[in-house]
């Protein structure tokens, strides 16, 4: 996505119709309205942050996605997800997307354990174009035992 840089007159005249042009500065009416705004709220919420300690301000971040989920639906929810999952794969690209998903891999194989691993890739394996793993497993009797794939240790 290129896009021109635009000079300080002109992110000012964006503001005075209403637009956003500094993030955080939602409501300023003018380039340093919103800058100030911004500036404004950051030092708030880290104060806020301070205040509360980590766990706090995770809770009220944890609080805050729900209530979001809640407004937005299941499909609001999983538009939402998958946007943010097309916007990240356009920062990394193409190598960068390939290296998150192998050290995602590489952390999953480590939670799991050998025994856990081999037990996900056997219902894997059973998967078709038509059925789930799990389905063709279920239907000719092949026992897969998926309290191995939860993370060993707990």
């Amino acid at each position: 996505m290129a896009s021109k840089q635009l000079s300080r007159e002109e992110l000012d005249e964006k503001a005075k119709q209403g637009e956003t042009v500094v993030q955080g500065g939602t409501g300023g009416k003018s380039l340093e309205a919103q800058e100030h705004l911004a500036e404004g709220r950051s030092k708030g919420g880290q104060t806020r942050k301070e205040q509360l300690g980590h766990e706090g301000y995770q809770e009220i971040g944890s609080k805050g996605g729900e209530t979001r989920k809640e407004q937005l639906g299941h499909e609001g929810y999983q538009e939402m997800g998958q946007k943010g999952g097309e916007a990240r794969k356009e920062q990394l690209g193409h190598e960068g997307y390939q290296e998150m998903g192998r050290k995602g891999g590489e952390a999953r194989k480590e939670q799991l354990g050998h025994e856990g691993y081999q037990e996900m890739g056997r219902k894997g394996g059973l998967s078709t174009m038509d059925k789930s793993g799990g389905e063709r497993a279920e239907e000719e009797g092949i026992e897969i035992d998926e309290s191995k794939f939860t993370n060993k240790g707990k």
